[in-house]
């Protein structure tokens, strides 16, 4: 036992039967479980309804797809932090309300989005949502300051302010739609999402004052791997924008609730460098899309993200969930060694984050490979 609790102490993991660790282990197991067995539920009723995706020459589907799966995250992961909050009551007052302000925003972006995926909403309308999702953050004091920044001269408050408003809500708006704009192969942002929530939750573990956020990971990296047992390809469900948003805002909003300061200047550091993936392939998009003349880059879907280059490289759905997700975890690495992580948490987290993954692909795959025995069926893929 004590050997065991030298082990966990390398791995910063101060108590192996605190309830401080075992609330989150409580709370990451509870979404993973919650959102791992309601989606088979909610997959059922949402073909009845018609909730899905038709197929057309952008979206692989070759039929009609349930695309409410953002709705079982949304639900694994409130489940979740109620009982994460029953368990360990969060006793800061002004964190409370900060954790308040991050769930209302993601309800509503969840609400707005799947308001889209079933009956389509303008760019506008989505973009005016999610900006004020980000304001309902800078109202409750979470916000990036930029003469927190050591590289960046000290601004006088006049300036400071407005332009840290900004700054906040294009982080907030910026990830959001990086995030959702990284959907369009099977597996992919359920992993990477996953990837960078374990990532930064390990990050935020490693201090005491960081409570908050690590139940928020907690759950969300836990929903994250519960949804992606029934995505991995052939996926039986799609989490739609009202998953994807979920994802983005919820990640920028936490990376504001100070998950990973270890100085006042390196706040944004890590979840950047995490985070990297999506936020590089959105860029890349756009401008590609301004480079060949069009004029609103977001309404002209094509197929130049990331995912499709390399779908189209390696010509497996799988392949291309894996190998995106090695770079999401290459750069959660990077982001935890800059952080000043002990090499065995680095190792630690990056090792169990994979067994995480393969866990959940195997099941999915045999899960599919017994479908088509019982048809008589060889794997399609």
């Amino acid at each position: 036992m004590e050997s065991l609790r030298a082990l966990a102490a390398q791995l910063g993991i101060a108590d192996l039967t605190g309830r401080g660790f075992l609330s989150v282990l409580i709370t990451f197991v509870s979404a993973g479980v919650f959102t791992w067995f309601f989606i088979p539920r909610l997959r059922d009723f949402a073909i009845q309804v018609g909730w899905a995706d038709q197929p057309n020459e952008r979206r692989l589907n070759k039929e009609p797809l349930p695309n409410a799966g953002g709705l079982a995250i949304y639900a694994g992961f409130i489940v979740s932090i109620i009982l994460a909050w029953a368990l360990r009551p969060i006793a800061v007052d002004i964190v409370n309300i900060q954790v308040l302000a991050i769930l209302l925003g993601a309800s509503m972006l969840v609400l707005v989005g799947f308001i889209d995926d079933q009956y389509g909403l303008s760019p506008v309308t989505r973009l005016l949502v999610q900006t004020l999702a980000a304001i309902l953050l800078l109202v409750n004091d979470l916000r990036i300051d930029l003469n927190s920044i050591p590289f960046i001269p000290a601004l006088p408050d006049v300036i400071n302010q407005p332009l840290s408003t900004v700054v906040t809500i294009l982080w907030v708006v910026a990830l959001t739609n990086a995030v959702n704009l990284l959907d369009g192969v099977d597996g992919v942002v359920g992993g990477v999402a996953f990837v960078a929530s374990f990532v930064l939750l390990a990050t935020a573990a490693q201090f005491p004052d960081r409570a908050a956020a690590v139940v928020l990971l907690a759950g969300l990296s836990g929903a994250a791997l519960g949804y992606l047992r029934h995505n991995f390809n052939p996926s039986r469900i799609i989490m739609g924008d009202a998953g994807s948003t979920l994802f983005g805002y919820t990640l920028a909003a936490v990376s504001l609730l100070g998950t990973l300061k270890f100085s006042a200047g390196a706040s944004l550091i890590v979840p950047l460098i995490v985070l990297a993936l999506p936020l590089l392939d959105t860029t890349q998009v756009v401008i590609g899309r301004l480079a060949r003349g069009i004029r609103n880059p977001l309404r002209h879907p094509d197929k130049t993200h990331i995912h499709h280059r390399v779908l189209a490289r390696t010509s497996s759905a799988r392949r291309t969930a894996v190998i995106l997700w090695l770079v999401a975890l290459a750069c959660g690495t990077v982001g935890m060694s800059l952080q000043g992580l002990r090499f065995q948490a680095i190792v630690g987290t990056i090792v169990t984050a994979m067994l995480c993954l393969i866990f959940v692909a195997y099941r999915r795959v045999r899960a599919r490979n017994l479908e088509l025995a019982q048809h008589g069926q060889g794997d399609d893929e």
